[in-house]
């Protein structure tokens, strides 16, 4: 008897999900994800209301093919210390899924796309700013810093504060003060954010001689300095309220989301000092940093629509 064509279909599903699967991995989802959660909110603010589906779908589709790029580009790049991390091990150039010519084609590929894409879709200025992302993260970051300085991720990660100026470029074909401190939120939230993550995988990075800050300093120092990049986050997020107009709702949830992921940092600072209070907890602050940002994403875009 012949196979029916819902049994011939699953063999061939899955051959596809093998072929692509790998590819997708490369591009990193999940730090796509938390990066186009800053750029809509980014679009509502600049426009004053909702900027339109098409303009935020191209603008998104140009943003994930951008951040795609350099994500596969990294992994290209760094492809001889991912075999050491036991983060990274299972990456698809590690395994073999891929091989180095096919992500590095595929990561130019994407780059080359997001940037004609925005050119002709979007507008210059989104595409000029794009093209600027792109070459922090992979030349930047990947290329010159990771492996030289204990500050690399904060130059590098402004490589990720990039989207909300784009998506306030989609939309205003230029930048502003706002952008500005919106660039200046993510800018110092980077830290207090990817340092967590490093001080839980110590270990690997210092296997992989990546001097992230926690490998080469103590928890106490990292902790202070996570401190003090929170206090100059907040202080941005504040001055959003008066230079854009917002109204005392984004002032009072802005506010508090600060004070409370202020008091993560101080609780991570007050262990690492004290290890009597119990484990150091680094990812509870890591998490909490990606709420953070989601709640004061969400504030800013639903501030623009208050009728008071």
């Amino acid at each position: 008897m012949h196979g029916s064509p819902a049994a011939g279909g699953a063999p061939r599903k899955g051959r596809i999900a093998r072929t692509v699967g790998p590819y997708v991995a490369l591009t990193k989802p999940r730090v796509i994800e938390l990066l186009l959660v800053t750029t809509v909110p980014t679009m509502i603010l600049a426009a004053g209301g909702w900027p339109g589906l098409w303009l935020v779908l191209a603008t998104l589709v140009g943003g994930a093919a951008a951040a795609g790029s350099a994500n596969v580009l990294n992994c290209y790049l760094d492809r001889d210390i991912d075999k050491i991390m036991n983060r990274t091990k299972r990456r698809p150039l590690v395994t073999g899924e891929l091989t180095p010519r096919a992500a590095l084609v595929f990561g130019l590929v994407l780059g080359a796309f997001s940037l004609a894409w925005l050119w002709l879709v979007v507008n210059p200025a989104s595409a000029w700013l794009t093209a600027a992302a792109i070459l922090i993260y992979v030349v930047g970051y990947t290329m010159i810093l990771k492996r030289r300085t204990p500050q690399n991720i904060v130059w590098g990660g402004a490589a990720g504060c990039m989207p909300v100026l784009i998506g306030w470029s989609a939309v205003t074909g230029g930048l502003s003060w706002t952008a500005v401190l919106l660039f200046g939120v993510i800018f110092f939230w980077t830290p207090p954010h990817y340092w967590p993550l490093s001080m839980k995988f110590k270990k690997d990075y210092a296997a992989a001689g990546v001097p992230m800050l926690p490998v080469v300093a103590k928890d106490t120092k990292v902790a202070r300095e996570m401190i003090g990049y929170t206090l100059a986050m907040i202080a941005c997020s504040l001055l959003i309220w008066p230079v854009q107009g917002m109204t005392w709702v984004y002032g009072v949830i802005a506010t508090g989301l600060g004070i409370w992921f202020l008091w993560t940092n101080i609780s991570l600072l007050r262990r690492a000092e004290d290890p009597t209070r119990g484990k150091l907890k680094a990812m509870s602050v890591f998490h909490a940093s990606i709420t953070y940002l989601t709640l004061l994403s969400i504030a800013l875009a639903v501030d623009v629509f208050l009728p008071f």
